[in-house]
């Protein structure tokens, strides 16, 4: 059987920074930090409730960042 991998620790960054930004400029900024994944969400979009480590999730309206939080 194959070792667990570790997985690598997640940016030490505060999601409300992102709130306010276009989303082009959030992503940019989040991957620039060390984010592995980022996903941009439409208001009231209906996703899964894991919690993934190194992903960054927004809410996005009228191109603009509404809402952002981990996993």
């Amino acid at each position: 059987m194959a070792p667990f991998s570790t997985p690598s620790p997640e940016p030490q960054d505060n999601p409300a920074t992102y709130v306010g930004l276009s989303a082009e400029a959030a992503e940019r900024r989040a991957r620039e930090r060390g984010w592995t994944t980022v996903r941009s969400l439409p208001p009231g979009a209906i996703v899964t409730m894991e919690y993934r480590v190194g992903r960054l999730n927004f809410e996005v309206a009228d191109g603009t960042v509404r809402r952002s939080w981990k996993g």
